[in-house]
């Protein structure tokens, strides 16, 4: 066994104690490194969809599909990714904008900036209505001579005569000497030491699953439907941007899916279907993207994930509403294993 197989599975069952402690963190770390070493793995892929955001999640599970299409775990997984993003966009239709409201301390604070020029100005009002008025003044000796000091209140009597004001005289003002600066001293640069090396490995960014090449032909941001014959999905995109993704099921062995790409010719909300052996009244949702292929809703059977079709693509009957809504004649279908 190879030295990078042997870190690979350390990695992966290192990131499945850190998912029992509930270290997510932890895990996701281990799991891309179990990847980066044994990509064509696919217990990587499956521990980094459980850590991940729902259109993160069916990417990964996506690529452990490819890896691994019998995975029984995988297959679950991708109905629980798909469930998520569709609770996620259904919360975020229904999310009320929040209303953020200005703090008390802030408040306060503006109100005391405005109170304080009040305060200020009600004072000089005060002191020029005590200096209009002449108050009697007060006047305290204390003896020296007695035992205990004894206080003598002198009040001057009002007189008509005007009393000389005294000519404030100016004094010189101190200046203060400069004080000498001290000079800085040369600070010591420290040695670095030798750092031990982490015990786990550093932290990265989530990395994101690669998503098909833009087929030739389809402009930026314009939309197109892929079908992935490998992992049984069929996803909707806008340019390089996934919008949604299903699981179906195609064709059997005794009657494949034409792989290649095609465009839509014509769409009907509901069409009966009929070949060797069987006959179906009102299919729902009904594209045909080439001859007798298309894409429709399923009212017949729910083993959606595994080949059960004379070549059509089955979806469930609300994701053939959906996508039904979400294509239109002429958008591109890449089909592909």
């Amino acid at each position: 066994m190879s030295d990078e197989l042997d870190g690979a599975l350390r990695a992966v069952r290192e990131a499945q104690g850190a998912l029992r402690r509930g270290d997510r963190r932890a895990a996701r770390r281990w799991a891309e490194r179990a990847a980066a070493l044994a990509p064509h793995r696919e217990e990587p892929w499956l521990i980094l969809a459980a850590l991940a955001s729902p259109k993160a999640s069916i990417a990964y599970l996506k690529k452990a599909l490819e890896i691994n299409p019998q995975s029984e775990r995988a297959r679950k997984g991708m109905h629980w990714a798909i469930e998520r993003q569709r609770r996620s966009e259904a919360g975020q239709k229904h999310r009320r904008p929040v209303i953020q409201r200005p703090q008390t301390t802030d408040a306060l604070t503006v109100r005391r900036q405005v109170l304080f020029p009040w305060i200020g100005l009600l004072i000089i009002l005060i002191a020029g209505l005590l200096v209009g008025f002449r108050l009697p003044k007060l006047s305290i000796n204390f003896l020296d001579t007695e035992p205990k000091a004894v206080a003598q209140i002198n009040l001057d009597k009002a007189t008509r005569t005007p009393t000389p004001t005294a000519t404030y005289t100016p004094t010189p003002t101190f200046t203060p000497t400069p004080t000498p600066t001290d000079t800085p001293t040369e600070t010591p640069t420290l040695i670095p030491s030798d750092t031990p090396e982490p015990t786990e490995p550093p932290a990265a960014e989530e990395p994101v699953a690669e998503l098909p090449a833009l087929p030739p032909n389809v402009e930026k941001g314009e939309r197109w439907v892929d079908v992935n014959l490998t992992t049984q999905t069929t996803s909707a995109y806008e340019g390089k941007q996934l919008v949604r993704s299903f699981i179906v099921s195609t064709g059997t062995w005794q009657y494949p899916t034409v792989t290649g790409q095609y465009r839509i010719y014509v769409k009907y909300t509901s069409a009966p279907m009929s070949g060797p052996g069987y006959y179906l009244p009102d299919v729902p949702y009904v594209m045909y993207f080439y001859k007798g292929y298309g894409l429709h809703g399923t009212y017949w059977h729910n083993n959606f994930g595994t080949p059960m079709s004379h070549g059509c693509v089955n979806l469930t009957i609300s994701d053939s509403e959906w996508l039904f809504n979400f294509a239109s004649i002429g958008t591109l279908v890449n089909v592909h294993y």
